[in-house]
């Protein structure tokens, strides 16, 4: 970070049918990310220090000081691993490895800290903020959930719940137009749903399922513009299942195993709804050894299923591991990361890949915004591609561990910001090309 950014740091309140399996050579064009760093400026060389200094350093110690970041957030004390915003306000919060879930600002520079949420006794490591803003709910690997309420237009939020029904959560997701709905996963492969009463801030438990006979990997709620009346979750896991849930009363919409995917073993470890189009409703799941499905998430049936990558003798199927996957909300395109470092975009009529990115170490979360592509990586950069073509935009440089979250904040005149939660305990917010 530059001295300017050392010297002021966050400031106290808030202002206001099935395909067959794609091979690699089916790729359209393949691309070369380029990292983008440019050299250190003068102001850089000066915190180096002279020459002599420099020559004194562990060459087995690399870090990467560039950094084209506008602030930062440096609060957390141990990794940041999740970070999420609310709906209305330009607010944020970021959870982490030290226990503490911090409330900040993103339009204000430097950031603007918002307070602290405690009652945590292990890493926050997922969250949200309902669908009306008034309630944020943090999730912890203890398996502890808190409910914090809005108050005073959102600058101060006070705890009204506490939830303990498992070991360990592996995911939460609060619903994108329910107001006080929201889901979670363990690692006892249950899943639960609940509703925040308005009023009190209390919780009210709508279901629990038990279909999953391990980990519970990952949740999305489905249909989700057709109003209130209509509740539905599918989720995933790694015995290989996908079920769809009726959120209110627990039934099983349908359950999909290993008879429904030509017998394949796929332990699945992510999930991704499509933009709703009409009646349709489909979800992209990925399996940790680079299975892809596409379902029918209103009666279960596989559209698409696929292998992401050709394994060469030797390879261990952890490569292909499927770590995001993100659909463009207006194109008919899907992109999924792996652990390999690809990136594949798919063309959703006819699901062939139509290019090929490869970053060269683990994606960790892709977004796609408009006509651009958002992707993280654990080599600690965030790198903006046009999802049409393929080709590179930006690099968010200045991390010298893996990004490992990351949210945009959209602001009307101006540039968009894109907020990272960092393994190293920083976030840091960058402008990019809108």
């Amino acid at each position: 970070m530059s001295q300017e950014e050392q010297q002021a740091g966050p400031s106290q309140g808030l202002d206001n049918p099935q395909d067959e399996f794609l091979q690699y050579n089916e790729v359209d064009q393949e691309i070369a990310a380029d990292d983008g760093e440019e050299p250190m400026d003068e102001d850089d060389d000066e915190e180096l220090g002279d020459d002599e200094g420099a020559d004194e350093v562990d060459e087995s110690i690399q870090i990467d000081l560039s950094n084209n970041s506008v602030t930062y957030f440096d609060k957390h004390t141990d990794s940041v691993f999740t970070i999420f915003q609310h709906p209305t306000l330009p607010l944020v919060c970021s959870g982490g490895g030290d226990n503490l879930a911090h409330l900040w600002t993103v339009h204000s520079q430097p950031p603007k800290f918002a307070g602290t949420l405690e009652g945590h006794t292990e890493s926050v490591i997922a969250g949200g903020f309902t669908s009306d803003g008034k309630f944020l709910v943090t999730a912890d690997m203890t398996g502890k959930v808190i409910v914090n309420a809005s108050q005073k237009g959102g600058s101060r939020w006070n705890k009204t719940a506490e939830l303990q029904e498992v070991e360990e959560i592996v995911w939460l997701k609060c619903h994108p137009t329910i107001p006080g709905v929201f889901a979670f996963g363990a690692t006892d492969g249950s899943v639960w749903c609940f509703q925040i009463d308005a009023q009190s801030g209390s919780v009210e438990q709508l279901m629990s399922g038990f279909a999953h006979q391990e980990d519970c990997t990952a949740g999305e709620f489905t249909n989700v513009s057709q109003g209130e009346n209509v509740l539905q979750l599918i989720t995933t896991a790694t015995d290989g299942s996908i079920v769809g849930w009726n959120g209110f009363t627990a039934q099983q919409l349908f359950k999909i195993s290993k008879d429904e995917l030509k017998g394949l073993e796929a332990p699945w470890v992510t999930v991704s709804r499509a933009p709703e189009t009409g009646n349709a409703a489909l979800v992209a799941c990925g399996s940790n050894n680079g299975v892809l499905a596409v379902i029918n998430a209103n009666n279960g049936a596989v559209l698409h299923l696929s292998a992401v990558m050709e394994l060469q003798p030797g390879e261990d199927d952890i490569i292909a591991s499927i770590e995001a996957i993100s659909w463009s909300p207006k194109l008919p395109l899907m992109a999924v990361g792996l652990v390999s470092g690809d990136v594949l975009i798919y063309d959703t009529t006819t699901w062939r890949v139509r290019h090929k990115i490869n970053l060269g170490e683990s994606v960790t979360k892709i977004l796609i915004d408009d006509e651009n592509m958002f992707v993280s990586c654990i080599n600690g950069k965030v790198y903006e591609f046009d999802v049409r073509s393929g080709q590179e935009k930006f690099v968010c440089l200045g991390h010298n561990m893996g990004v490992l979250d990351f949210v945009l904040y959209k602001r009307q005149g101006a540039p968009t910001r894109l907020i990272t939660a960092g393994d190293e305990g920083v976030s840091l917010i960058f402008e990019v090309p809108n």
